[in-house]
């Protein structure tokens, strides 16, 4: 591995001297919900840029309004491009065509909006499909507002104390209408103001940040809901509560959605002398908050520093809930608020300073949170911080220091910092990246750059690392990207012992375009959870060390046959290092996709997926295949229906496999969406 870690810097260091604008993986070509979803699934992006350009496509941007953050925020600006769109006259025609789905108009001349029913099915379902309705207008004086209803069949209800028989008991779910998001918003030309649902963020990300944003710049209304991507177990029991059909029924989950802040946030700006300009965010939030039931932990069952986590009950079943979301087991109070100065689009200083309390919703019973519940045990949280800009020429400095506070038992807090450097003009961007979190640094607000581990439900904690990222582009025709990112633990993480393990993640990928006929790409990947040490669980997880690697390789080409048609193929194999078969599997995957525009109005999509996680054996972990058709037609520019129709096949084989294959599985979605 060695060797393949030296192949990577070289690459690396032979590109020419330039990291992709906004932190993303990749440009998207196309940018809804469902294309962004395949980004995913192909591992071409992401969980947080997918997070991230979800909650773009919903926000949106007004280039005429919004600050130099917010635009960097878009795909494919480099600091550089969005400094000189004043000059420039804005957005080219290519620019807005490529970003059009992320982009809005603040103030509309006349009251305008869109409204969303979603709905998920599967051909087994033994009940009612889900549904979920966004609605959105906005006015020409500033004002907007929002709603997120859903219906669900699958949400427990209530949580109560059984006194007599020292238990949880969680209510049986049911059909109900769930109103979880609501918001109404006023902007005006110094101050802004929002009731209702938010998202919030500021900085470098690292003493709050909500909003999933690469560059946050205050508040956003929220709307986010998750629709199922496939089906669950209809039993939620212990084993020998459901009878035999209903341990094997499958059944679709309900949509979901985080639970953000909810209340009042406002900002105010203003001049200082003739140039410089100071603004003041403050919020308040009270927000009924959801937990797994092995997220928590019963003091009156501690024995020592040993907690148990409580048995949840179901009304009116002898029988225990397992892994499931408890609603409305806690309620949060929090509030705080954000104060900057800045001189120029690129010099500023800040300050952020929050808190938050929690207070348990179930009465007779003393809760609290487990280490996993990613929430500091013991009572309030919050942290307060310090964030600065400053650029000249192609050079911009970033940096934010953070400090946390909380109540938990041998905890108390910690310290975070955070610092990046960017070197960019118009079509390259270098970005090296510094970063130090202790390990009491508990901040659940945090959305800090981090390696992928966990202590404690926390990323962004007991880290010290290092990142650089690269891009080139060449409009219409080559874009190159690198990313190499290593960070240590400065003490014990979750396994004893594991003070001064190295990990690394690197990737390189190259996207040619110059012809429409031939289109490749080609992208690597190679992570390491413990550099210099040979291992054998790089999917392992537990309280014991665990070291191991991964090398990936994907290939992908794409034609345009057409201005309505195109055709795309993709293979990549990866090698990770495995307990079993001597201590290394063999990985594939690949895909085929056509996208067919018979008429401006229809657009139809096929996609076909083959994954194996395993090529020595075919009972052991996935083996699928998937092929999805996807739909959408827009009538009169008002309506647009989308639908989507899959098969789910699992290639298991039977003989030797802990659990049996599942049977086909047939899922449908159906979108329909009017805008006014």
């Amino acid at each position: 591995m060695r060797s393949v870690l030296a192949a990577v810097w070289l690459f690396l260091l032979g590109l020419p001297c330039v990291s992709l604008a906004a932190s993303y993986e990749v440009e998207p070509e196309d940018s809804g919900e469902q294309a962004l979803f395949a980004l995913r699934e192909d591992g071409a992006i992401t969980a947080q840029t997918l997070a991230a350009l979800l909650v773009l496509r919903r926000s949106g941007v007004d280039p005429s309004h919004a600050s130099r953050a917010g635009l960097y925020a878009l795909p494919g600006l480099t600091y550089a491009r969005v400094d000189g769109l004043e000059a420039s006259g804005g957005l080219t025609p290519e620019e807005r065509r490529r970003l059009a789905p992320f982009l809005v108009s603040s103030n509309p001349e006349r009251v305008s909006g869109d409204a969303r029913l979603l709905t998920a099915f599967a051909a087994s379902d033994p009940v009612l499909p889900p549904l979920a309705l966004q609605v959105r207008v906005a006015g020409p004086e500033g004002w907007r507002v929002g709603l997120l209803t859903s219906l669900t069949r699958r949400r427990l209800g209530a949580v109560h104390r059984e006194a007599s028989r020292r238990r949880l008991v969680a209510e049986a779910p049911g059909v109900s209408l769930a109103v979880p998001k609501f918001h109404g918003q006023w902007t005006g030309e110094r101050a802004s103001v929002l009731v209702g649902s938010y998202r919030l963020g500021f900085g470098q990300r690292l003493t709050l940040d909500t909003t999933g944003l690469p560059t946050p710049d205050g508040f956003l209304p929220d709307d986010a809901v998750r629709a199922p991507g496939g089906v669950e177990r209809w039993c939620f029991l212990g084993e020998g509560a459901c009878a035999p059909e209903e341990r094997g029924a499958d059944v679709t989950p309900d949509f979901q959605w985080d639970e953000g802040f909810r209340g009042v946030v406002g900002t105010v700006r203003g001049l200082v002398g003739t140039s410089s300009e100071v603004s003041v965010t403050g919020f308040g939030s009270y927000q009924s908050r959801s937990l797994l039931s092995h997220a928590l932990l019963e003091r009156t069952s501690c024995e020592g520093t040993a907690c148990k986590a409580p048995a949840v009950w179901l009304s009116g079943r002898d029988a225990r809930v397992v892994s499931r979301t408890l609603p409305g087991v806690f309620h949060e109070w929090a509030g705080g608020g954000h104060a900057g100065m800045a001189w120029t689009s690129r010099s500023q200083l800040g300050v952020t300073a929050w808190g938050a309390r929690p207070v348990w919703n179930v009465e007779g019973a003393v809760l609290d949170f487990r280490s996993t519940a990613g929430y500091p045990a013991g009572g309030a949280f919050g942290a307060v911080g310090f964030d600065g800009a400053w650029g000249l020429g192609p050079v911009d400095l970033f940096v934010e220091a953070a400090r946390t506070f909380d109540a938990a038992p041998g905890g108390g807090g910690g310290f975070g910092v955070l610092q990046r450097t960017v070197v960019a003009d118009t079509s390259k961007e270098l970005e090296l990246s510094l970063r130090a979190y202790g390990r009491g640094f508990a901040n659940p607000y945090t959305g800090a750059m981090s390696g992928p581990d966990e202590l404690e439900g926390s990323r962004a904690r007991n880290e010290v690392g290092a990142r650089v990222r690269y891009l080139h582009r060449l409009e219409g025709a080559l874009r190159l990207r690198g990313e190499v990112d290593a960070w240590t633990l400065p003490s014990d993480g979750a396994a004893v012992g594991s003070a001064g393990t190295v990990n690394l993640r690197a990737s390189a990928r190259v996207d040619w375009r110059a012809h429409a006929l031939f289109q490749p790409s080609l992208w690597g990947e190679y992570r390491d959870k413990d550099v210099g040490v040979a291992g054998d669980c790089f999917d392992g997880s537990g309280e014991e060390p665990c070291s191991g690697s991964l090398l990936r390789v994907t290939a992908r080409v794409k034609a345009e046959l057409h201005d309505a048609v195109s055709v795309a193929a993709q293979y990549a194999h990866a090698r990770v290092d495995d307990p079993v078969n001597h201590g290394v599997r063999q990985d594939a995957h690949a895909v085929v996709e056509t996208q067919v525009r018979p008429c401006e109005a229809v657009r139809l999509r096929g996609r076909a997926v083959w994954k194996d996680e395993d090529l020595a054996t075919r009972n052991r972990l996935e083996q699928s295949f998937r092929a999805t058709l996807d739909a959408s037609w827009t009538a009169a520019d008002a309506v647009t229906t989308r639908a989507r129709y899959a098969w789910v096949l699992d290639l298991k084989d039977a003989r030797g496999a802990r659990t049996p294959p599942d049977a086909p599985r047939h899922l449908f979605a159906l979108e329909v969406e009017t805008r006014f």
